[in-house]
């Protein structure tokens, strides 16, 4: 069913057992155990934390960026249609990772995990971004309460949005404005994958398309994007 890959989300209704062998199984896709991977209590808030050594997941913070400086250590952030942000200083060695829905992206997540990166001796002009497979701007319709919290933070936020349709709605191109807050906040190299997880049922997991077929979240999986510093 919804659970027939590599869901690794551990709060999704998915067998915990399957789910702890999903999450070890893509931490040694970068040479690491599974001991090694940290992932927060996601909450669509613009929290960022520093790591030096894994938590139990039962211990996880409210957090939707986490940084860390030290080798071995894999930052792992949770989606199903918000964005999942990389980042990395290769000179400063620190590195980190964002869940950037549009609450959080608006909050300022991305400034929040920059500013926790340059406490470690990053230099956000030195920084390499990458944004993973997140909900498209052809896919993405919100609701009628959209431009507006946007257009009130800057009004030239107009052109992430397409104008009304027929039915008044407009659709948001999240990662858009996820790679212009990275480029506003100094980031001196952005690039996006530009994968569509709502469109893309083959690869990849999406609340949106879930709920729209009518089952609720606790039906939908999670992909899981991972960064971690290599010993020196």
């Amino acid at each position: 069913g919804r659970f027939a890959s590599r869901n690794c989300g551990l709060s999704t209704g998915d067998d915990p057992a399957a789910v702890s062998e999903n999450r070890a199984g893509a931490v040694r896709e970068l040479g690491l155990g599974p001991e090694s991977l940290v992932t927060a209590r996601q909450v669509h808030g613009a929290n960022a934390v520093a790591v030096t050594t894994p938590w139990n997941p039962a211990d996880a913070p409210a957090a939707d960026a986490m940084v860390s400086a030290t080798a071995g250590v894999a930052l792992g952030v949770l989606t199903a249609d918000c964005a999942p942000v990389l980042l990395v200083d290769p000179k400063a060695r620190v590195v980190g990772c964002v869940h950037a829905g549009w609450r959080g992206a608006l909050a300022g997540v991305t400034g929040a995990a920059l500013r926790a990166m340059v406490g470690l001796g990053a230099d956000p002009a030195r920084v390499r971004a990458a944004i993973g497979p997140c909900i498209g701007a052809d896919s993405y319709q919100v609701g009628p309460e959209f431009p507006a919290p946007f257009l009130a933070e800057d009004p030239g936020n107009e052109r992430f949005f397409t104008s009304p349709g027929t039915d008044g709605r407009r659709r948001f191109d999240l990662g858009g404005y996820v790679a212009f807050r990275l480029v506003a906040e100094g980031v001196g190299s952005v690039e996006q994958t530009g994968a569509d997880t709502c469109a893309d049922g083959a690869r990849f997991f999406s609340y949106r398309r879930a709920t729209g077929e009518g089952g609720p979240d606790a039906d939908g999986g999670r992909q899981i994007s991972i960064i971690a510093l290599a010993p020196a």
